[in-house]
């Protein structure tokens, strides 16, 4: 090899070193660019791709009645999530039919929802699935496919309590009756934490807590369970009965203004909510009016007895069993005669109901009604309650007024109904209603004088009598005030000739009065149609079986009524465990 051969490897060898050495200062400057000049960026980068801020859900406060039992509680559940980007970058779709099969989904749709949503992390396939579906999707082991921890919401009472409980959407936020009332207190705050995922989207460490969920608060309302599940069963066995269009019926607690029961037909179940219509989860007892045609004949009494137009054994003749009120005719069943102020009530005349009424001003007739609720919010807060209508008092012409006196021309609810007989048997107080077990009575509002109140609600005892239109709620051992209702409904054009309400309102026990309730069946049209054989046998079988599960010591044990005897067996099944 001559010198020149040896000068040019000797080159090479130097050319070749120097571009390793320049390689090699180039990754040296790569390292430090990458490890300490972008080291936050870069951190950051890879955090993003592998931790994960999760979010967790917080447990829902329990709705408990007023003896504890559960209304409404929330059971863990898990969702079905994928990571669309994770999910596509590791042939998820390799397993695309499988999970359509478990998730009960097309698999072209889950596809091309997953497709769609390519540039999001986080995309629900199907809330709250049972724990054999889980389990199924844990054992598919999708990329990219994961579950979440839920809660749902779960009515243990059914339709039985679901138009007062309400029931939650998906998100567990409240949407109907008491869940979307106090919604607030109920839904807790929802915590989150850090976790690290694999390359496949799974957690598999916890990182670290961010916040811890906190439970919402347990609310317990005035219901009692065993008077609700009582006045359901009876209230839909009347509209299956009598071929119903629709039935309301509720339960107050007279000396606190708690609700006790509130029942209505049709219901429907917060648990499945493929059966939710709006017609049926409505809660007709404070969101419907209705004409309250005779059972306000009481009231009507009262205030006349106030001003002191009448005594109570003031004598009215209702000869010869009509009347003409301007161009109107106001008839009764029969011709009654001369009778005074129990027997006017006793007979629901609505010629002695009408003197009376004319006896008085507009004003003061309409001033009386006000007073104990009428045409007001009962202040509930429950969603979607009605006012309900007395109307202007300047505006009433003679009949008007007169038909006010018997119920028509005005519109009620069956809570403002049950909370004004509720003033006649607490001596003259209006209470304000609650949903909530109270600690406590309120002290109310005196609207009506305790003598009057009283003298009233001994007279409603002479409808629950053979002589009465309100035998049949008479109920075994103790003494019943009440009064009976049938109305003509409205139509086209008009009062109908062929529907009707059937309406009792009553009042127990008589002498010391705990109490009260409403009952109202719209459009019976199977047999009878008045109030007295229609509402009435519901209100005798479930005051009977209420009276004894309240351990509400009998007034009457001297009088026999064998044809409730019935009622008796059932209030002692009932007390021994069936519910």
């Amino acid at each position: 090899m001559n010198s020149w051969d040896t000068k040019r490897n000797a080159a090479r060898r130097r050319l070749l070193l120097g571009l390793l050495l320049l390689a090699a200062m180039v990754l040296g400057w790569r390292a430090v660019y990458l490890q300490w000049i972008e080291r936050d960026f870069l951190q950051g980068q890879g955090d993003a791709r592998a931790l994960l801020t999760m979010e967790l859900a917080a447990n829902r406060g329990v709705v408990t009645d007023r003896n504890g039992e559960p209304l409404a509680i929330s059971t863990p559940v898990d969702s079905v999530w994928v990571n669309p980007q994770v999910y596509l970058d590791n042939q998820g779709a390799a397993k695309v039919v499988q999970l359509a099969k478990v998730l009960e989904l097309d698999a072209g749709e889950l596809q091309q929802r997953v497709a769609e949503r390519a540039g999001r992390e986080f995309v629900y396939l199907k809330r709250h699935v049972s724990p054999e579906l889980a389990n199924k999707v844990r054992r598919l082991a999708v990329p990219g496919v994961a579950l979440q921890r839920e809660y749902r919401r779960y009515y243990p009472m059914a339709e039985v309590a679901g138009h007062v409980v309400g029931f939650t959407d998906i998100d567990d936020r409240g949407q109907e009756g008491i869940e979307l009332v106090l919604d607030e207190h109920l839904r807790g705050i929802k915590g989150g934490k850090r976790v690290l995922k694999n390359n496949m989207g799974e957690v598999v460490e916890d990182v670290e807590s961010i916040t811890e969920p906190q439970q919402g608060e347990d609310v317990v309302l005035s219901i009692d369970r065993r008077l609700q599940y009582l006045a359901y069963r009876e209230l839909k066995a009347s509209v299956k009965t009598n071929r119903a269009r629709s039935a309301s019926a509720v339960i107050l607690d007279v000396q606190t203004g708690e609700v006790l029961a509130m029942v209505n037909q049709p219901s429907f179940n917060p648990n499945n909510r493929a059966s939710f219509e709006s017609a049926n989860y409505r809660n007709r007892a404070v969101t419907d009016v209705f004409e309250p045609g005779y059972t306000m004949k009481p009231f009507t009494v009262a205030a006349a007895l106030e001003l002191d137009r009448i005594k109570p054994k003031t004598m009215i003749n209702t000869a010869p069993g009509y009347l003409r009120v301007g161009n109107n005719t106001i008839r009764d069943a029969v011709n009654y005669g001369e009778i005074d102020i129990t027997k006017i009530l006793q007979k629901s005349s609505n010629i002695g109901a009408t003197k009376i009424a004319l006896s008085m001003t507009a004003e003061e007739l309409w001033k009386a009604l006000d007073r104990v609720g009428f045409g007001l919010s009962s202040g509930s807060r429950f969603p979607g309650e009605a006012d309900g209508r007395i109307g202007d008092y300047w505006r009433w012409s003679p009949v008007q007024q007169a038909s006010r006196a018997y119920g028509y021309g005005i519109q009620v609810t069956a809570l403002q109904l049950v909370r004004a007989y509720a003033v006649l048997s607490n001596d003259g107080l209006l209470k304000p209603v609650s949903f909530l077990k109270l600690d406590e009575a309120p002290k109310g509002e005196r609207v009506m004088s305790a003598e009057v109140a009283a003298q009233v609600s001994h007279m409603l005892e002479s409808v629950v009598t053979d002589e009465g239109t309100g035998r049949q709620a008479g109920v075994d051992g103790y003494r019943i005030a009440g009064k009976t209702g049938t109305v003509h409904r409205t139509g086209r054009g008009g009062y109908a000739d062929d529907r009707y309400a059937a309406l009792f309102a009553g009042i127990a026990p008589a002498s010391r009065p705990r109490l009260a309730m409403v009952v109202v069946i719209q459009d019976p049209m199977l047999g009878d149609y008045h109030g007295g054989q229609v509402a009435a046998p519901v209100f005798a079988k479930v005051m009977s079986g209420a009276l004894r599960l309240m351990n509400i010591a009998p007034d009457n044990l001297n009088v026999a009524q064998p044809r409730h005897a019935a009622n008796q067996n059932q209030a002692v099944q009932l007390a021994g465990g069936v519910l």
